[in-house]
């Protein structure tokens, strides 16, 4: 991953708007719910293959526009909701970004393969010791 908190600041576009809940009056005045948006096709951080990835991992987080969408208005200040809302962004870029290491498949042991068979045999002795065959 290339990019950082700071790279990923200089590129988004925020938007304020009045936030609804706790506050008090200060709910009334302030602008303290903030939108984070952030063009990923006109990005620089990102490759065209991470790019499209993140295009199509993303796609109910687009917006018509086609910007990434991050909202926040748990606190009561702008700025710490700027903060949140970057935070969720880049949690959000990094795990759409992560490819999971692919699976090798691995072979059983001839020694686990007998050892199961060997203990299939003995359960099935001891079934065979127990049936009433008249």
């Amino acid at each position: 991953m290339d990019f950082t908190r700071a790279d990923l600041q200089k590129e988004v576009i925020y938007k304020t708007s009045r936030s609804g809940g706790k506050g008090g009056q200060n709910v009334n005045k302030v602008s303290t719910k903030v939108e984070l948006l952030l063009d990923v096709a006109q990005s620089i951080l990102f490759t065209d293959e991470q790019k499209a990835l993140l295009t199509a991992k993303l796609q109910n987080r687009l917006n018509k526009d086609g910007y990434v969408q991050v909202i926040s208005e748990e606190e009561r200040s702008q700025l710490l909701n700027k903060d949140r809302a970057l935070d969720k962004l880049f949690m959000l870029l990094v795990k759409a970004l992560h490819q999971p290491r692919v699976r090798k498949p691995t072979k059983i042991s001839k020694a686990a393969k007998a050892a199961r068979l060997d203990s299939k045999r003995i359960q099935s002795l001891k079934k065979q010791l127990r049936r009433n065959d008249f």
